[in-house]
C-alpha cells in the first residue's frame, strides 16, 4: 500500500485524527513516506429513516419523497434536500440503493417528488439516492465539506478527493479552500463531469474515475469505454489518476477475488492508470490484508508483462505540449531506455517536475529527491515515483551526489551503474527544469 484513504463522510473528526496518527506512526516504522487521501462527502442524496427501518416497495405502486421528518413506510419517506426537489422534471429518472430500485418521476414541487416504482425492493434507512438525468442544483462542497478540509489540511493529509463535481467551478472552489495545503483530486461520478472533463482536468491536481456512482449515473455497458478514455485523457496531462470502487468486490466477504475482479484490475493498469483502490474491501471487509495483498500480487504480475511495456509507451506524442522540461522528460526517458541505465533522478522542489516523467512512462526506474516531505508523500499517488526525503541542494552538484547514494541506499543502483540526473537551476526555482546529466554510481 503506497496511500492510505480516509472517509469523511463516515468517520469523525476524533476518529479521522487517530488513523492519521497511526498512519504517520507507522510511516516512522517503514522508514518511507506514506500519503494520505482525504476523501470528502459531497452532496450525497440520502433518504431518511423509516418507521421499521425499511419498507418494501412494490413496481407498479407509487412512492412520494417529501420535506416532513416523519419516519417513512412504503408509500413516502423524507428526502431533506428542497433544492432538489424543486429542479426534478417530469419522466426523470430516480435510483435508489445503487440502482437496485428505479422509478420514475410524475411531478415534483419545492415539497414533495411523486414516483411511479419501475424496478421494487427493500429500500432501508438512508440509503443513496442517484439522479443521473439531473445536474444537482448544488455545489460539490457540503456544509460539511467546507470544514472537513481545514480539519484535515491542519492536521496535515496530503490529497483531498472532491465527490459529485460536476462543473470546474467546483475545483475551484475547493482548491481556494484548501489554499495550496494539498492537492486537489476530482473524483468522476456524474455524467456532467465526463461532459465538463477536459475543464476538470486543467483545474485539478488529479482524477479518481471512480466506477460506483458513475456504473448507476451511466448505462452499465459505458463504464468501460468511458473509463478507458477518462484514463487516456488524464495520462496526456501528466497528472495521476486513480480507477477506484468495485474492484475486488467479492473480497468484503470471501479470502479470494473472482477471477473477473482480477482481470478487471489488471485492465486498469494496463490501461496506464497510477494506482488502483479498496475501498469496503479494507474498509469494512472480513479479508483486508487478503484484499491488499490481492491487488497488490496484480499489480506486480501486470507490469512483468512485456506487453505491458508496450502499452504504456504507446502514446500520441504530438498532444503533449513541449517546452524546455518537458524536452528534459523525453530526454531522460530515452537516455534511459537505450542506454544501460539505472534510475532516473529527478531532484525537485514543488513536485511539478517530478511528474513530468509520468506522461514519458520509461521502463526503468523513478527516483524523485525533494526537501519536502509533504512533496515526497504526495508522490506515492504516482505511478513509477518512487520519493525521498534528501537534505536542500544549494547547487546541482550537490543533487548529483544525492542521486547515487540514495540509489544505491533504496537497491535502484549499485556502485559503478549509471544514472540520469535532472533538476533546476537556479536549484531553488520551483517548476524549472533545464539541465540533464549522467552520473555514475
Amino acid at each position: 500500500m503506497n496511500v492510505s484513504c480516509l472517509n469523511m463522510s463516515r468517520d469523525t473528526h476524533d476518529d479521522v485524527a487517530g488513523m492519521h496518527k497511526a498512519i504517520r506512526q507507522t510511516e516512522v516504522a517503514l522508514g518511507r513516506p506514506i500519503g494520505i487521501l482525504a476523501d470528502l462527502q459531497g452532496p450525497k442524496i440520502r433518504c431518511g429513516v423509516f418507521a421499521e427501518t425499511s419498507a418494501r416497495l412494490s413496481p407498479g405502486a407509487s412512492f412520494r419523497f417529501d420535506l416532513s421528518q416523519d419516519a417513512g413506510d412504503q408509500t413516502r419517506v423524507c428526502r431533506p434536500h428542497a433544492d432538489v426537489l424543486s429542479d426534478l422534471k417530469a419522466g426523470s429518472t430516480i435510483l435508489v440503493d445503487d440502482g437496485k430500485i428505479r422509478m420514475s418521476l410524475i411531478e415534483a414541487s419545492e415539497t414533495h417528488a411523486d414516483c411511479a416504482i419501475i424496478v421494487g425492493g427493500k429500500n432501508s434507512n438512508r440509503k443513496g439516492v442517484n439522479l443521473p438525468d439531473v445536474i444537482l442544483p448544488v455545489s460539490a462542497q457540503s456544509e460539511k465539506d467546507r470544514s472537513d478540509p481545514e480539519f484535515v489540511c491542519a492536521l496535515g493529509v496530503d490529497w483531498l478527493a472532491l465527490s459529485f463535481v460536476q462543473p470546474t467551478a467546483d475545483v475551484v472552489e475547493a482548491e481556494a479552500l484548501v489554499k495550496d495545503r494539498a492537492q486537489v483530486l476530482s473524483k468522476i461520478e456524474k455524467p456532467a463531469a465526463v461532459e465538463n472533463f477536459d475543464e476538470i482536468i486543467s483545474a485539478s491536481d488529479g482524477i479518481m474515475v471512480a466506477r460506483g456512482d458513475l456504473g448507476v449515473e451511466l448505462p452499465v455497458q459505458e463504464v468501460p469505454r468511458v473509463q478507458k478514455s477518462l484514463v487516456a485523457k488524464v495520462r496526456l496531462s501528466g497528472k495521476p489518476v486513480i480507477v477506484a470502487t468495485h474492484m475486488l468486490e467479492s473480497m468484503i466477504e470471501a479470502p479470494v477475488p473472482t477471477r473477473a475482479e482480477v482481470s478487471d484490475v489488471a485492465t486498469a493498469i494496463y490501461d496506464g492508470a497510477d494506482a488502483v483502490m479498496l475501498s469496503a474491501e479494507t474498509a469494512a471487509g472480513q479479508y483486508p490484508v487478503e484484499a491488499v495483498k490481492v491487488m497488490a500480487a496484480v499489480a506486480k504480475e501486470t507490469e512483468h508483462d512485456p506487453r505491458y511495456a508496450v502499452l504504456k509507451s504507446n502514446r500520441p506524442v504530438d498532444e503533449i505540449e513541449i517546452d524546455t522540461s518537458h524536452a528534459i522528460a523525453a530526454a531522460a526517458r530515452e537516455i534511459a531506455d537505450r542506454a544501460k541505465i539505472a534510475p532516473i533522478c529527478r531532484f525537485t522542489q514543488s513536485g511539478a517536475t517530478a511528474l513530468l516523467v509520468d506522461p514519458e512512462k520509461p521502463t526503468t526506474p523513478i527516483l524523485a529527491m525533494t526537501q519536502n516531505v509533504a512533496t515526497a508523500r504526495q508522490f506515492w499517488l504516482v505511478w513509477g515515483l518512487r520519493s525521498v526525503v534528501v537534505a536542500q541542494a544549494d547547487r546541482f552538484r550537490d543533487a548529483t551526489l544525492h542521486a547515487p547514494e540514495q540509489s544505491c541506499a533504496l537497491g535502484l543502483a549499485k556502485a559503478g551503474d549509471e544514472l540520469v540526473v535532472t533538476a533546476g537551476v537556479p536549484i531553488e526555482e520551483a517548476g524549472s527544469t533545464n539541465i540533464l546529466r549522467v552520473a555514475r554510481a
